[in-house]
């Protein structure tokens, strides 16, 4: 099975031909190594030299130079707004507590649907409707390469290291 190797950003796509596509929801745009078809049926082995985020509009680079392009598929999610700026702060301070992806907009944020947060953010005063869109959400929960949850471990460790600090100070 040919191999994709490279990954080229949007802006620095040259003439090369691109000879499929692949649509990947964000889940499925965060890869090292997978399989994978494309939408025009080419089989091809994706072996990045680390896990990348493939953002839409990039190309797979696949080892005889052909390219596949990287499309985001749409998915449901939830456009969330507030009345002010201070109120879509507090809202995006509650979301951001529960550890999910989120894409922040200047005057919204958008989330996975999902019909808890639905209501907890109309009980705080905004609305929450559904819609159907690529997701983007912002880089920093894959900070960690992909280990998520060891990153969100080792910083809380750090902070508490920062507690004992300032009590051995006093």
């Amino acid at each position: 099975m040919i191999r994709a190797t490279r990954l080229l950003r949007a802006d620095a796509l040259s003439g090369a031909e691109i000879v499929d596509r692949v649509v990947l929801d964000h889940g499925e745009r965060h890869r090292r190594r997978v399989a994978m078809r494309g939408a025009g049926g080419l089989a091809f082995l994706l072996d990045l030299p680390e896990a990348t985020v493939l953002e839409d509009g990039d190309a797979l680079v696949l080892q005889d130079g052909r390219l596949v392009w990287v499309e985001a598929a749409p998915e449901r999610l939830l456009e969330i707004r507030a009345p002010s700026d201070h109120a879509l702060k507090r809202l995006i301070w509650h979301i951001g507590n529960r550890h999910i992806p989120a894409e922040i907009a200047p005057d919204a944020v958008y989330i996975a649907y999902d019909h808890v947060l639905a209501e907890m953010v109309r009980g705080l005063g905004g609305t929450a409707e559904a819609i159907e869109r690529p997701f983007r959400p912002e880089g920093g929960a894959y900070a960690g390469g992909g280990h998520r949850h060891h990153h969100g471990h080792g910083h809380h460790d750090h902070e508490h290291g920062h507690h004992h600090h300032a009590h051995a100070q006093e």
